[in-house]
């Protein structure tokens, strides 16, 4: 076996994001060249520019991934959280995704989204301490 060392990466060495092109290179080969995953990132600010929630995904391989939803706590309830993922998957739409997926804790959301048609697929009980986790998907 050759001598190797196993270090933190830098965060120059994360930026320069070299390891995941590595990955992709190898997969180009099994599954052919595809597209880069292309971000969705969504703000909702009131009238002085304050934010008040938001939304960030990525599409990739015709799925939309959402990594963040959220509404600050005093506008949910009127309609914000329900407008952003509407905004998220029409834009996730437009870049030719054709399902979405996401995953949230039990004290989170999963009741809104399963309210926006998503469906649960996995849940992995006692995921932190005695909460599980919800995986949901969708079909767009």
């Amino acid at each position: 076996m050759s001598a190797f060392t196993i270090s933190v990466a830098t965060e120059n060495e994360v930026r320069e994001i070299q390891l995941g092109r590595r990955l992709r290179h190898f997969n180009y080969t099994l599954v052919g060249e595809y597209p880069e995953g292309q971000a969705i990132s969504l703000n909702a600010k009131d009238e002085a520019g304050n934010l008040l929630g938001g939304f960030r995904g990525e599409v990739s391989f015709g799925w939309l991934l959402i990594n963040v939803l959220f509404v600050e706590k005093s506008e949910r309830g009127k309609g914000l959280g329900r407008r952003l993922l509407a905004h998220g998957e029409n834009a996730a739409r437009e870049k030719g995704a054709l399902h979405a997926r996401l995953d949230t804790f039990e004290w989170q959301a999963p009741g809104f989204y399963l309210k926006q048609g998503y469906e649960e697929y996995c849940r992995m009980p006692n995921y932190f301490k005695s909460f599980a986790l919800f995986l949901l998907r969708k079909d767009l």
